[in-house]
C-alpha cells in the first residue's frame, strides 16, 4: 500500500512540475528571468528523485512566488 501512495505522490508532483513549466513558458518576462525560473524548476525536478518531501516544499514555494509575481533578477 505504501508503494501506491508514493507513486501517487510522484504523479502529483510530476503534474505540478509540468504545470509550473507551462506557466514559466507563458510569462512575459525577459529571457534571463525565464532561464533562472527554468533552472529552479530543474533543481526541483532533480531533488524529487531523491527527496520527494523536500521537492514538494520547494515546488510549493516556487508556485507561491509565481502567484505573487516574485521573480529572480535577470542574470542570476
Amino acid at each position: 500500500m505504501e508503494h501506491d501512495g508514493q507513486l501517487e505522490l510522484y504523479t502529483a508532483v510530476a503534474s505540478q512540475l509540468k504545470e509550473a513549466h507551462a506557466r514559466v513558458r507563458a510569462l512575459q518576462v525577459p529571457e534571463g528571468v525565464r532561464m533562472a525560473l527554468t533552472r529552479k524548476l530543474l533543481v526541483i525536478t532533480a531533488v524529487a528523485k531523491h527527496d520527494l518531501a523536500d521537492a514538494t516544499r520547494r515546488l510549493e514555494r516556487f508556485t507561491a512566488d509565481l502567484d505573487e509575481g516574485r521573480f529572480p533578477e535577470e542574470g542570476l
